[in-house]
């Protein structure tokens, strides 16, 4: 990966972001513990998520990690430290920016993704892995319900019977599994895992911003009817289709035809 920008010199909370050109990058950098999040973590994290959105230079974000595990989850000492979730909570100021965003995330996933190491990926657009990667999201066993808007978007992604297997049981899910559910686009090996994410990112970032931001928003929206849909897409198109950044892309491709 070339051309990275530190946001900030030190890695004092065990998450560190950068920036590749239009492309901002979190790394999440607790090997000794399998990178699960703590209340700091959580803090740098929802700091970047809003950079993202507040920065029009940024086009999209990858989530990586470090020491052969994505996420064990949150680090349950932390976590029960914390005496309330309002809004101003780290944690919620994640699972919010997560639920508002309209810039696509992907994720370079190595190793275990468990809990919110699971639920964090039904945000992104993009998933690769590895194939040591494993999926859990146990939460009823540690006396929780879902998070991160899981108990919609994980059931949708893989299924009612799949998902509650996932939440009550413990199951876990190998890459293979993952890859065919859809919850991961590509396995491929650790040693270019990074340069896979980075080459995807790169691609999404060099499009016309507007149609991305304006396609993630239309396939996350609520659920309405077939004719509704249609009616959100068509106000989006003609939209799209009098800006100048889709008249100078179809005339390229007209160009590169002539």
């Amino acid at each position: 990966m070339s051309n990275r920008q530190p946001t900030r010199p030190d890695s004092a909370s065990d998450l560190s972001v950068e920036q590749d050109g239009a492309v901002l990058i979190v790394t999440l950098d607790r090997p000794a513990k399998k990178n699960a999040f703590t209340n700091a973590m959580y803090e740098r994290l929802a700091e970047a998520l809003d950079r993202l959105a507040a920065d029009e230079a940024l086009r999209c974000l990858v989530v990586r990690a470090t020491g052969g595990s994505f996420s064990a989850g949150n680090d349950l000492n932390d976590f029960l430290a914390l005496e309330a979730l309002d809004a101003d909570t780290p944690v919620v100021r994640v699972l919010k920016a997560l639920g508002q965003g309209d810039k696509p995330m992907l994720a370079a996933v190595d190793g275990v993704a468990i809990g919110i190491g699971t639920t964090l990926l039904l945000h992104c657009d993009l998933v690769f892995a590895t194939p040591t990667a494993r999926f859990g999201a146990p939460f009823v066993p540690l006396g929780l319900v879902p998070e991160a808007a899981s108990s919609r978007l994980l059931v949708e992604l893989i299924g009612y019977r799949r998902a509650m297997a996932m939440f009550l049981l413990g199951e876990q899910l190998d890459v293979t599994a993952a890859e065919s559910l859809g919850l991961v686009n590509r396995c491929v090996e650790v040693a270019v895992l990074d340069e896979t994410v980075m080459h995807a990112a790169r691609r999404i970032a060099a499009l016309p911003i507007e149609a991305v931001r304006q396609t993630r928003s239309l396939c996350r929206a609520a659920p309405v009817s077939i004719a509704a849909t249609i009616e959100r897409e068509n106000a989006c198109f003609a939209d799209r289709l009098s800006s100048p950044e889709a008249r100078a892309a179809i005339e390229a491709v007209l160009g590169a035809r002539r």
